[in-house]
C-alpha cells in the first residue's frame, strides 16, 4: 500500500512538472508567435498606447484602415479587431486587459448580432485568451462564467489547448507582414460575391449578453472614454429592424450608433468585398474614409 501512494506521489509531481515546465513553454511561443491573433493580443495586453481603439471581430480585423482613419482625425490610431473573437465576451475580456496600462479617449466597438442574441457556444472564443489568465479579476470572471475557470487554475498548460497549434505554426510563418497598427491588407479575392444574400432577424436575446455589454460600457464610462458603436457594410440585406436590440443599448447609454450597413453602403460595389460579411483591402480603404469622416464630426461635438 505504501509502495502504491508512493508511486502515485511520484506521479502527481511529476504531472505538476511537466503541466508547469510545458506552461511556460508554451508562454514564450504565445509570446513570439507570428500567428492571425497572438501578436495582436499581446499588444493589447502590454503596449497598447494609441488614442483611438477599434475592436470587435474579424468585420472590425479587415475594415478599418488605421492610417486613413487617424489622417483624418490627427489622432494615433490602432485596429484592436480580433478574427474569430466571436462576441462580447472576448471584447469585455481584452477591454480588461488593456484598461490595466492604457485609457483610449475612444473606442469604436464593431458590434454584431452575436453580442446580444444567444448562440449554441457563447463561450468558444474565450480560450483565445486563457494565456494571459490570473492578471485581471474581471477579465477572468468569463472563464468562471464559461466553466472553463478551475481547469485554467490547475493546469497551466491547458491554458494554450486553443491556439497551440496556431501558436506553433505562427514561429515559422508570419502572418503580419505588410500590416499597420494592427491592420493586415486582404488581398483581391478571386471572385466577389454573387447576390445579395438576406439575413434574418435574430429573435433570441441571451440575457447575461446584454448584461455584459453593459459591463463593458460601464467600464469606458468610468475611465472617461468616448464609446461608439458601428455596424460596417455587408452586401447582404435586412430588415429594419434588425439592430434595434443593439441601438436600444446604445440610446439607452447615450452611445452614437453609426449602422452602414442596414441602409445598403456599397451594395452597388460587389468589387469591394471579398465574401458577403467582409470587404477586402479596396472595399475597407474606400469605407474607412467615410467612417474616418463621420468619426471626425462625432469627436468635435463630444
Amino acid at each position: 500500500m505504501k509502495k502504491l501512494l508512493t508511486s502515485v506521489l511520484f506521479v502527481i509531481i511529476g504531472l505538476f512538472a511537466v503541466d508547469r515546465l510545458g506552461g511556460m513553454i508554451m508562454w514564450w511561443i504565445n509570446q513570439h508567435t507570428h500567428d492571425v491573433s497572438g501578436p495582436k493580443i499581446k499588444y493589447l495586453a502590454n503596449d497598447i498606447h494609441e488614442d483611438i481603439l477599434l475592436m470587435g471581430t474579424s468585420r472590425c480585423d479587415l475594415h478599418y484602415v488605421p492610417s486613413i482613419i487617424s489622417d483624418t482625425l490627427g489622432l494615433s490610431v490602432y485596429n484592436g479587431g480580433i478574427n474569430a473573437s466571436e462576441n462580447i465576451y472576448s471584447h469585455y475580456i481584452i477591454l480588461n486587459h488593456i484598461l490595466a496600462i492604457h485609457k483610449p479617449k475612444v473606442i469604436c466597438l464593431e458590434v454584431m448580432d452575436n453580442d446580444v442574441m444567444k448562440q449554441s457556444d457563447p463561450f468558444c472564443a474565450t480560450s483565445f485568451f486563457a494565456p494571459y489568465f490570473g492578471r485581471n479579476e474581471r477579465a477572468d470572471s468569463v472563464f468562471l462564467l464559461a466553466g472553463s475557470y478551475w481547469k485554467y487554475k490547475i493546469s497551466h498548460l491547458y491554458r494554450y489547448n486553443a491556439k497551440a497549434v496556431s501558436n506553433m505554426a505562427g514561429l515559422v510563418i508570419n502572418r503580419h507582414e505588410g500590416g499597420e497598427n494592427g491592420y493586415i491588407p486582404f488581398p483581391k479575392p478571386v471572385r466577389f460575391p454573387d447576390s445579395l444574400q438576406y439575413r434574418k432577424t435574430p429573435h433570441h436575446v441571451d440575457s447575461m449578453k446584454v448584461e455584459y455589454m453593459q459591463r463593458f460600457i460601464n467600464l469606458c464610462k468610468e475611465n472617461g472614454i468616448y464609446l461608439i458603436f458601428m455596424v460596417s457594410p455587408m452586401y447582404t440585406t435586412v430588415d429594419t429592424n434588425h439592430y434595434d436590440v443593439l441601438k436600444s443599448i446604445a440610446k439607452r447609454n447615450d452611445i452614437p450608433f453609426l449602422d452602414y450597413h442596414s441602409k445598403g453602403l456599397y451594395h452597388d460595389h460587389p468589387e469591394y468585398f471579398l465574401d458577403n460579411d467582409h470587404l477586402w483591402d479596396k472595399g475597407a480603404r474606400k469605407y474607412s474614409s467615410v467612417f474616418a469622416h463621420d468619426l471626425k464630426k462625432l469627436t468635435q461635438k463630444k
